[in-house]
């Protein structure tokens, strides 16, 4: 009987990063030791293909979506990105990773409330409001409620791996 080492799609803005393929690189080889196959956000050679612009976006686009459905899990960098709030593509990614039924482990998040780190002020009716009126989600959660109940958090990327690893991994109650 032959198995499968379950894919797992590395969402982040670490795309992004100056050092981006050893970092990616560093991340899969550490999914291998875990037993699991990484799934790499990609151009896929689109560059190189000379597409550009909107293009070139589509194609990007196009093939981390294929990556996405063939996952059977996703780990995500959710750290404030240009910003209070994660990249909006990995945010994305992890709705389209939830709305498939897919187990997703976060991290890059400072677990103390999200309210703790907007700037605001409560109002008469004593509701969280910032600098431009707008109430502040005051939960006590790490970040915006649809993502806080929809991941599992992780203290680093390693730390969501290896919990991935055991929902992935786990032996079927199957028989």
């Amino acid at each position: 009987m032959t198995t499968t080492r379950p894919r797992v799609y590395l969402a982040g803005p670490d795309v992004f990063r100056p050092d981006a393929a050893q970092h990616m690189k560093a991340l899969a080889h550490a999914c291998e030791a875990l037993g699991m196959r990484a799934l790499i956000p990609s151009d896929d050679g689109a560059a190189a293909a000379g597409l550009e612009g909107p293009a070139l976006a589509r194609a990007i686009y196009n093939v981390n979506m294929g990556l996405l459905s063939e996952a059977q899990g996703v780990i995500a960098n959710l750290v404030p990105f240009r910003g209070a709030e994660p990249d909006s593509g990995t945010v994305f990614e992890v709705g389209v990773a939830v709305a498939l039924g897919l187990p997703v482990v976060a991290y890059g998040v400072d677990q103390t409330s999200y309210a703790a780190g907007i700037p605001a002020h409560r109002d008469a009716a004593k509701v969280l409001r910032d600098a431009a009126g707008m109430a502040v989600e005051d939960f006590g959660l790490p970040l915006n409620l649809m993502l806080s109940c929809a991941v599992t958090f992780a203290g680093s990327a390693e730390e969501a791996l290896r919990a991935l690893a055991g929902v992935l991994l786990a032996p079927s109650d199957a028989g």
